[in-house]
């Protein structure tokens, strides 16, 4: 997830980093979290054998593992499904594995505690639908001020964010210039969230009421708040409003994306040896077509990328 960032063009998931003293929170709730899944193949050990193995920093070769912090309520992307930690993102996280011969293991947590847990060691990378942007590069917060250290990221999908309303649009909103003076529901310190803020300060400036934002710590408990009529809206990425609208009869998708931009996988600026050997296994699936497997398999084909960059986030 920067300051304004968007998510993707179609299946995107653009959280921000938020300021320093809000991803040290976030930090200390995600001790607290256990929950995993070994994505890459079963079973432990390293395959020395595999095609990108040597591409491998050594300490993830000893311990053929790689560490992955995530953010699993954001379905389709990675969310919980029983104590598994299931999606598109463990999918091709799976697929990578096969080609680097380690596994991905995910950790659930809290998004905003993410970058701050990585870069203090607990996990290796992150994957968790995070949009890369320019100010999460340069570790920036949403008011443009150093925040802490930056990070690396390896694009792999691309997205935007939609709105999401009751069934039948009963407040006819599709678009954020209409939620002036409305209670609308977001994610907290995603680019979402960011699009509201930026729409608030609009509203204000053109003499009309400010939007209510109400932001969650999961866009699970937007959701219910938007069901139980609380709220006009809840904005998130398109892959996870879409996922909704599909799977029930309480909500639909209106208007069109916002602000697309890429996902990617984050990995501190140090790590560039991992961050190299991600980019050539992501480029590997893509190749051999198990990337676009995943995404068929998840629904989300229109946000998917044909080649392998780094930071190409702005």
């Amino acid at each position: 997830m920067t300051a304004s960032t968007p998510r993707r063009t179609a299946a995107s998931r653009g959280r921000i980093l938020a300021a320093g003293a809000i991803a040290v929170t976030g930090a200390l709730l995600l001790a607290g979290c256990g929950d995993q899944t070994d994505g890459g193949g079963e079973g432990g050990g390293a395959t020395s054998d595999a095609p990108l193995f040597d591409k491998l920093p050594k300490k993830i070769q000893d311990e053929g593992v790689i560490k992955v912090g995530t953010d699993a309520a954001y379905k389709p992307m990675e969310y919980k499904d029983g104590q598994k930690i299931v999606g598109l993102d463990p999918d091709i996280a799976d697929a990578m594995g096969k080609k680097l011969g380690v596994r991905f293991e995910f950790t659930n947590g809290t998004f905003d505690g993410l970058i701050t847990s990585m870069q203090t060691g607990r996990f290796d990378m992150i994957m968790s639908a995070m949009t890369d942007t320019k100010d999460r590069q340069e570790g920036l917060d949403d008011k443009g001020k150093k925040a802490g250290k930056g990070v690396d990221f390896v694009d792999y999908l691309t997205a935007g964010s939609s709105i999401l309303v009751k069934k039948g649009n009963p407040e006819k909103i599709d678009s954020v210039e209409q939620m002036c003076g409305q209670k609308v529901a977001t994610q907290r310190g995603t680019t979402s969230h960011e699009i509201l803020k930026k729409q608030t300060e609009k509203c204000e400036k053109d003499g009309e009421k400010a939007i209510s934002i109400e932001p969650f710590d999961t866009d699970d408990e937007a959701r219910v708040r938007l069901k139980a009529g609380g709220v006009v809206a809840d904005v998130s990425d398109f892959p996870v409003a879409a996922n909704a609208a599909k799977a029930g009869k309480d909500f639909e998708v209106v208007g069109e994306q916002m602000e697309s931009a890429p996902y990617g996988m984050a990995v501190s600026k140090t790590n560039t040896e991992l961050r190299d050997a991600l980019k050539e296994a992501l480029a590997a699936v893509i190749k051999d077509g198990s990337y676009d497997k995943a995404l068929k398999k998840w629904g989300v084909e229109d946000g998917g990328v044909d080649s392998a960059k780094i930071n190409a986030g702005s």
